[in-house]
């Protein structure tokens, strides 16, 4: 009797083991099964051995976080990221170029597992199944008509599902909600806005809505626009509106976005955001200048628009509200 307890005993631990890890390995095998994870992308459903071995990521919405997850990239748009990443210093990392001279046969050597395909390079998405044909190419952008709030935080999601990172990626979604929710409760719905992007000298209007990085938050913020354009674009400069008729607007807060500072600080004709702003005579006495209520973005935003730029933003503006 006291065998047979033994032997059962042995089977529920045999089960039990096999429920938890998957087949049973015999003593003295080499590793266990390989596992996987299935997320869905702009594309649909992938599924993707994990932890993935060999990563190329192409998308700037995506290079932060993984830098700061620890993932090894073995190629990437190396010429678009941001002087700010770790990324851009390593020298093992293949670079496939910038969008507009790119370099896509070098992912071939690379072999690939996974590729974080994006925002500049979204256009290459067919190029990478043809050239990586064993690799799961993960596009991830905002699509279009659904809640550019709830776009990042999918795509943060989903990067910490394949990475095995979902701890870090609940706190980054969970810390863009309360940077939010702080500009939601010290924003006063009277106060006008008016988004700006600076670019080669000069100062542009981003449309609510769907003007380039800053369009989104009037949306997400419930901010009360100063001025609004019809057919306005997405233009990465932002709308070539007069500072005049920004200035004939009268803001109560003025967001801003240097687009130049994210590429462009090397070359002799830069002038900081900040300096086109304090020196603009049209700008001189609209209330945001008078009251100090001009709000910057990073200065890494152009090439570094992921959530994180977004929640160190949001911060910096929520400070600015609560400071009145």
């Amino acid at each position: 009797m006291k065998k047979r307890l033994l032997t059962l005993g042995a089977t529920a631990a045999l089960l039990a083991l096999t429920a938890c890890g998957g087949a049973a390995t015999e003593p003295g095998a080499s590793s266990a099964a390989a596992t996987s994870v299935s997320v869905q992308d702009n594309y649909g459903e992938h599924t993707i051995s994990a932890p993935p071995k060999s990563v190329v990521a192409t998308d700037n919405r995506t290079f932060e976080t993984l830098a700061d997850w620890g993932i090894t990239l073995k190629a990437g748009a190396v010429a678009l990221m941001p002087d700010t990443s770790s990324y851009k210093k390593d020298a093992a990392i293949v670079d496939l170029g910038s969008h507009r001279e790119p370099n896509l046969e070098a992912i071939v050597a690379v072999d690939p597992d996974v590729i974080v395909n994006g925002q500049r390079f979204t256009q290459f998405h067919d190029d990478f199944t043809k050239l990586a044909p064993n690799a799961t190419v993960l596009e991830l952008d905002p699509r279009d008509g659904e809640p550019f709030d709830t776009e990042l935080k999918r795509q943060i999601t989903v990067l910490g599902d394949v990475f095995a990172k979902q701890d870090q990626a609940k706190k980054l979604n969970a810390d863009f909600d309360a940077a939010i929710a702080r500009v939601k409760a010290a924003y006063d719905p009277k106060a006008t806005v008016m988004g700006v992007i600076t670019s080669g000298g000069k100062i542009n209007y981003a449309a609510p809505g769907n003007g380039r990085t800053l369009g989104p938050l009037f949306d997400i913020l419930g901010l009360t626009p100063a001025l609004e354009v019809k057919d306005a674009s997405t233009d990465h400069q932002g709308d070539d509106i007069s500072v005049e008729a920004i200035a004939k607007s009268k803001p109560n807060w003025i967001l801003v976005m240097d687009r130049d500072a994210g590429v462009s600080t090397k070359d002799a004709g830069y002038k900081p955001a900040n300096e086109l702003l304090e020196s603009s005579a049209a700008l001189k006495n609209v209330p945001a200048t008078q009251e100090g209520n001009i709000v910057y973005m990073p200065a890494d935003t152009y090439t570094n628009e992921g959530i994180q730029t977004y929640t160190e933003f949001l911060n910096t503006f929520a400070d600015a509200l609560e400071g009145k």
